[in-house]
C-alpha cells in the first residue's frame, strides 16, 4: 500500500491509542445542568437569545449575532434557564448560558426528517449548516459554512477530509469514519456541491486500517472522491501539511490552503454537516476521547455541549490516583486545574495523564543541539524565536516567523532540554499582537 507523507520535518510519535481505537462510540446520561458560552468559535461572539426563567429544549437556538464570521449556540439539554452571566472556560472567561435540565426523557432533538442530497441549493446548504452553528470541530472552531463560501478569486478545486487524528489517544475521528462512515461522505459531497470542487478526498493515517476499508467502501460508486492513504507521522493532519502530503501543493507563508484551491475539514466537522444538511440537527452534542493512565474506562463519548470535565470523566469510570488534565491532545492540548469547566465545540479529547506520562520538571537551557529546527514542518528556527522572546525583541521574532508557527508541539517534544518552546512562542505572539495593536 503506496502511502503519503509531508517531506519536510516531523516526527515519529507514540501513538497510545490502543485504550479506545477498537472502542464503539457510545452515549452518555445527560448531566443535570449544563453552561453553554456564547463564544465557542474563531469570530464575534454570540448574544443571548434567552433570559433567566425561560423553558428552552434541546437543539433550541440561544444565541446568533449578525456578524459575518461567527456561529450561532443551541441548547444541549431540556430545561430551564438559570443564568446568562460571565463563566470561565479553557480560554478565558464568556458570556454563558446556565440551564438546568428539566426533562428526564429530554426527547426534545431538534431533528426533522431525514433529506436526499439531490436537488439541494447551494444557498440552503450554507444556510443550513450556519443556521446549525456548525464549526471547525478539531481546535480551530472556524465557521464553516463561511468557510464554504468560495469567491471568484480563490476557486476551490478539492474538498479534503482530514482523517489523519495525528495525534496520541485521539480516536474518535477514528471511530467516526468507522460507525458514520456514510455521513462522512455525506458531508464531503455536500461541501463538495457547496464550494463547487471536481473532487473530495478522504485522507487516513495507515494506522487506521478499518477505517480505510470502510471509507473506500464507501466511496465505490462516487468516481468523484479518492481515499488517500497517508503515513503515520506527526503533524500530518496540519493543513499545510495535509496539503503538502495528499495534493503536492506548498501552501508559503501567510496563505491558508484555500488560496490554494483546497478546503480542508476535519471529519467530525463533516459528520455535523451531514446532520445540519440532511437531518436539521444542530450542534449540540460531539464526540470526543476520554483517556489517558488516570481514567478508569477510557471511552470515546458523545458528550452534550456545555458539560462539565468532572461529569465527563465521572461518565468514564471516574479517575484514580494523581493525574494532569488536558483538554485536547497532549501535544497541542491545554493543562487545566479547573474540572468544573465546560465542554465546547472545540473540544477534541479530555485526557487524564499520570506523572509518567508527561513531565513536569525543571527544563535545561538551550544546548544549541537544534533538533528543534531540524525537525520543524514549517522549517522555522523555534530556538532563535524562543531567544528572541525572551529578550523582548518580538519585532525579530516576527522577522524570522513566528506567526506561522502553527504550535504543533515538535520542538517541545524533540527538546533534550525540556525547554517549553510552544509556551514562549505563544507568549510571543501575545507580545507581538499586543505591539500590533498599539501602532495601528
Amino acid at each position: 500500500m503506496s502511502v503519503k507523507v509531508f517531506p519536510a520535518g516531523g516526527i515519529a510519535i507514540p501513538h497510545r491509542k490502543g485504550l479506545t481505537e477498537a472502542l464503539p462510540i457510545k452515549r452518555i446520561a445527560l448531566p443535570e445542568a449544563v453552561v453553554i458560552p456564547l463564544h465557542q468559535h474563531t469570530g464575534a461572539p454570540c448574544k443571548p437569545l434567552v433570559a433567566p426563567g425561560e423553558r428552552v429544549v434541546k437543539g433550541q437556538k440561544i444565541g446568533d449575532t449578525d456578524a459575518r464570521i461567527s456561529a450561532p449556540v443551541h441548547s444541549s439539554v431540556t430545561g430551564r434557564v438559570e443564568a446568562v452571566e460571565p463563566r470561565p472556560t479553557v480560554h478565558g472567561e464568556v458570556l454563558s448560558v446556565v440551564i438546568r435540565r428539566e426533562d428526564s426523557e429530554d426527547s426534545g432533538d431538534g431533528i426533522g426528517p431525514v433529506r436526499s442530497i439531490d436537488g439541494l441549493e447551494v444557498t440552503g446548504i450554507i444556510d443550513a449548516v450556519r443556521e446549525a452553528g456548525v464549526v471547525g470541530l478539531a481546535g480551530e472552531g472556524f465557521p464553516t459554512h463561511f468557510k464554504w463560501v468560495v469567491t471568484p478569486d480563490f476557486p476551490v478545486d478539492t474538498v479534503l477530509i482530514n482523517g489523519a487524528e495525528c495525534e496520541p489517544y485521539l480516536t474518535a475521528d477514528h471511530r467516526l469514519l468507522v460507525e458514520r462512515t456514510g455521513d462522512v461522505v455525506s458531508g464531503l459531497r455536500l461541501a463538495m456541491k457547496a464550494t463547487g470542487a471536481r473532487r473530495g478526498v478522504i485522507a487516513i493515517e495507515n494506522n487506521k486500517p478499518d477505517a480505510i476499508e470502510a471509507a473506500r467502501d464507501a466511496v465505490r460508486q462516487w468516481y468523484d472522491i479518492d481515499v488517500v492513504v497517508l503515513g503515520t507521522k506527526y503533524p500530518q493532519g496540519a493543513k499545510k501539511m495535509l496539503t503538502r502530503a495528499v495534493l503536492g501543493r506548498e501552501v508559503p507563508p501567510h496563505t491558508r490552503s484555500y488560496q490554494e484551491g483546497v478546503v480542508i475539514n476535519n471529519v467530525q466537522t463533516a459528520v455535523a454537516a451531514a446532520d445540519a444538511v440532511l437531518r436539521r440537527k444542530p450542534l449540540y452534542e460531539k464526540v470526543i476521547t476520554v483517556s489517558g493512565g488516570a481514567v478508569n474506562s477510557p471511552a470515546n463519548l458523545v458528550v452534550p455541549i456545555g458539560m462539565s470535565f468532572r461529569d465527563v470523566l465521572s461518565a468514564a469510570g471516574g479517575t484514580s490516583g494523581n493525574f494532569r488534565l488536558v483538554v485536547g491532545g497532549p501535544m497541542t492540548g491545554v493543562g487545566v486545574d479547573d474540572l468544573d469547566l465546560p465542554l465546547t465545540k472545540t473540544v477534541t479529547a479530555l485526557l487524564a495523564l499520570t506523572p509518567a506520562e508527561y513531565f513536569d520538571g525543571e527544563p535545561g537551557p538551550c544546548i544549541r543541539c537544534a533538533r528543534c529546527v531540524d525537525r520543524c514542518p514549517m522549517r522555522l528556527t523555534p530556538n532563535m524565536i524562543v531567544a528572541y522572546i525572551e529578550r523582548g525583541d518580538v519585532a525579530m521574532a516576527e522577522r524570522i516567523y513566528i506567526e506561522d508557527c502553527m504550535e504543533c508541539g515538535v520542538c517541545a517534544f524533540v527538546c533534550p532540554a525540556r525547554r517549553p518552546l510552544i509556551q514562549k512562542i505563544k507568549e510571543g505572539k501575545t507580545a507581538l499582537a499586543a505591539s500590533q495593536a498599539r501602532a495601528s
